[in-house]
């Protein structure tokens, strides 16, 4: 399945979509899938942020590359961190940080979407727990990240993390390719097959933690080749059997 959210008369709703057909659902897809005999063409939707998370959950420095570029230590086990639900932005919406932000940066990663409250999940049993898989922009005031010396208020600026633009159960997470375009440029690379913490032992290292519950995100990391954005750019992350997130920046 491939699961949308879009505007229809002013009001958010979920839908599955068929080809370049978005057949609307008359409540969220979690539990069972109650169609309410819509359909509307896809080139007709305002795509949304395909979640309603209370709380986005990340994941810092997952690929051993991107670790590099930085430098420091490589962690000994996953580093965890949230993005404010204040957040959330949309497919082609636009991106703006405050004005005392100097460093505006990209990075592109997959993400994965709950569909039932999750807690103390065995590796075992991560595929009973996930709706499917989205793209994420991991958006980073990083001037204020290096400056704050913690993650909070670099990460959790309003519109810092566009999703989208669909969930799909459709692909294998841990097997595919990952690329960030800066203005049509290829800016990062990569693939999920190299994360250093696995999508399983994650659902398991966070819910021994945590509770997440249904619309929720993890987001797993981004590959080497972070870099700044600037006013008018357009940045674009495609995932392999996802699609294209593109965002304006402003």
């Amino acid at each position: 399945m491939k699961y949308v959210r879009i505007w229809r008369d002013g009001v958010p709703v979920w839908g599955v979509l068929e080809g370049e057909k978005v057949r609307t659902l008359s409540q969220a897809p979690f539990e069972t899938l109650r169609y309410d005999g819509e359909a509307i063409s896809l080139q007709d939707c305002q795509l949304l942020a395909p979640c309603e998370p209370t709380k986005i959950v990340c994941i810092g420095k997952n690929y051993f590359a991107h670790i590099q570029e930085f430098g420091g230590p490589v962690p000994e086990k996953p580093i965890l961190f949230i993005k404010a639900p204040n957040t959330l932005n949309h497919p082609e919406g636009k991106v703006q940080a405050p004005d005392f932000v100097e460093r505006l940066d990209y990075e592109g990663e997959l993400a994965f979407v709950i569909k039932k409250r999750a807690k103390n999940v065995t590796a075992e049993r991560f595929a009973d727990y996930i709706l499917g898989y989205t793209c994420l922009n991991d958006v980073t005031a990083r001037d204020i990240q290096y400056g704050d010396g913690q993650w909070t208020r670099g990460k959790s600026m309003d519109g810092f993390c566009p999703i989208g633009p669909l969930v799909t159960d459709e692909i294998d997470g841990g097997h595919v390719d990952i690329e960030t375009r800066l203005n049509g440029e290829v800016r990062q690379k990569g693939n999920t097959e190299f994360f250093m913490t696995k999508l399983p032992q994650l659902m398991a290292f966070i819910t021994a933690s945590m509770t997440l519950e249904p619309g929720d995100v993890v987001t797993t990391g981004t590959p080497a080749g972070v870099g700044p954005m600037k006013p008018g750019d357009v940045v674009e992350i495609e995932i392999q059997g996802i699609g294209i997130l593109r965002n304006h920046i402003v």
